[in-house]
């Protein structure tokens, strides 16, 4: 991506989350002016000492924004909150020129009896009806959901996974989190679209775990979940029941189908996704003690 210097910045919400900072990373790397949505001095704190502005403001509450997008040329924005188009009204009231709107892969399918699609669905036809100019970012899973498994690994060597059978093209979050910078720095380039970044290849759960013992340099195992199973699991970790029945339409029905491959990462940023096994190396520690390679 080509370095850009703003002479106004670019606002980035859920700026303290695994996507929001990986956007604000990819921002700073390339000169811009960034500014933090934030909620407490900690958070505040932290994001100065880094360089970048916090602002305070509540995405459910849009008129608290207010402060935050005076003089914000770009927005970076989450989907789902109560009242997407108040967000982006108190935008185009302060004169915010491009908004980058994350959403999902599944806003494509129509199916809003699914309570996931729904917010999604909801926050493009939000920007889209704004009048102002944006892009829709569509990514597929991400690489980090691998971290799910984290408290298994700490304790273990088996891996329960679910959804045993289900291939995705994993992205991993700086890639998309530098997709969505460039989109906010050249509007012009992509305003108006829908980008749909993926990872560079398509893996089941087992494919990932087997890359995983690589990056750990331990013998892993895969033990797949049945559906029954899965849902007993949910059940138990107190996922509430419509993103249960929003899981299971993805991924036992069908409803979407993240295994595409497509160049979008390459075409937008001008490098390569990175591999899960990339990824997987940089992040083993938060996955438990690798062992030393035996000499």
């Amino acid at each position: 991506m080509t370095d850009v210097k703003t002479t106004q910045p670019i606002l980035v919400t859920g700026a303290t989350g695994t996507v929001g900072g990986e956007v604000v990373a990819a921002l700073r790397a390339a000169g811009a002016q960034v500014r933090a949505l934030v909620r407490n001095d900690a958070q505040a704190d932290a994001f100065k000492a880094a360089g970048v502005e916090p602002v305070r403001g509540d995405l459910n509450e849009p008129a608290s924004l207010a402060g935050a997008l005076t003089g914000a040329q770009a927005l970076f924005l989450l989907p789902g909150y109560s009242d997407m188009p108040g967000v982006l009204n108190q935008a185009r009231q302060a004169g915010v020129g491009h908004v980058v709107q994350l959403s999902g892969v599944s806003a494509a399918s129509g199916h809003t009896d699914n309570a996931i699609t729904a917010y999604m669905a909801a926050s493009e036809q939000a920007v889209t009806e704004s009048g102002l100019s944006h892009t829709i970012v569509r990514p597929s899973a991400f690489m980090a959901n691998a971290l799910r498994w984290a408290d298994q690994l700490r304790a273990g060597d088996t891996v329960r996974a679910q959804f045993p059978d289900v291939a995705a093209a994993v992205l991993d979050p700086a890639d998309l989190g530098a997709v969505a910078a460039a989109a906010l720095l050249d509007p012009e380039r992509h305003g108006g679209r829908v980008l749909l970044p993926t990872g560079p290849e398509a893996l089941r759960p087992a494919q990932q775990i087997a890359i995983l013992a690589t990056a750990l340099n331990r013998d892993l195992r895969c033990e797949p979940l049945s559906d029954e199973q899965t849902r007993a699991q949910m059940v138990a970790d107190g996922t509430p029941e419509k993103y249960i029945e929003a899981f299971f339409d993805f991924y036992v029905a069908g409803a979407i189908d993240e295994s595409p491959v497509r160049p979008v990462v390459a075409e937008v940023t001008g490098r390569p996704p990175r591999t899960f096994s990339d990824w997987a190396t940089a992040h083993s520690a938060e996955f438990g003690p690798r062992r030393t390679p035996d000499r």
